[in-house]
């Protein structure tokens, strides 16, 4: 490979990286430091607000997980009926079953100064934005973490999460 090439793809590599690297220097701690009270299993205790609650039911369950090396994943079930079936399901009763199911993967980064995590997704039930944006509150002792979602539109969402222990 020439060296004009070589320079080029780690140029694009970089720019790849450019967003990661704004926000841990502008903040002056590592994306390490930052993620320690996030790192661990967290249990879904309430969503509250939002536009369409219905879809989860009262009481749905989830669970979000963070790891030291920045990945994530989270899982919400609605706790409302859901059509029970055998053999092949048809498309609507696959619509139906997925229907307030929320399950996706990625990595995560975290801004201090702006008060936001950020879940690259990587895998994703949905077809939605692959970057979700949430305001976090970490409450006293660091056992429950509130995420809501920047720039949603309509009554905003609180979702509250308790580290499982």
């Amino acid at each position: 490979m020439s060296r004009k090439i070589a320079t080029a793809v780690a140029v694009l590599a970089l720019a790849g990286l450019s967003g990661y690297w704004q926000v841990a220097a502008s903040q002056g701690k590592s994306q390490a430091e930052l993620r320690k009270p996030f790192v661990g299993s967290w249990r879904l205790v309430s969503i509250e607000g939002g536009n369409n609650p219905t879809t989860r039911g009262s009481k749905p369950t989830g669970i979000i997980m963070y790891d030291a090396h920045g990945n994530m994943a989270a899982q919400i079930q609605p706790d409302r009926q859901r059509p029970t079936y055998t053999g092949t399901p048809s498309l609507e009763q696959m619509a139906e079953r997925m229907r307030g199911y929320t399950a996706y993967f990625g990595t995560y980064t975290i801004d201090e100064q702006a008060g936001t995590v950020t879940h690259h997704r990587q895998g994703m039930l949905d077809a939605g934005a692959v970057d979700f944006v949430r305001k976090f509150e970490l409450a006293p002792g660091g056992n429950r973490i509130t995420l809501t979602p920047v720039g949603a539109t309509g009554t905003p969402t609180h979702l509250t999460w308790e580290r499982v222990r």
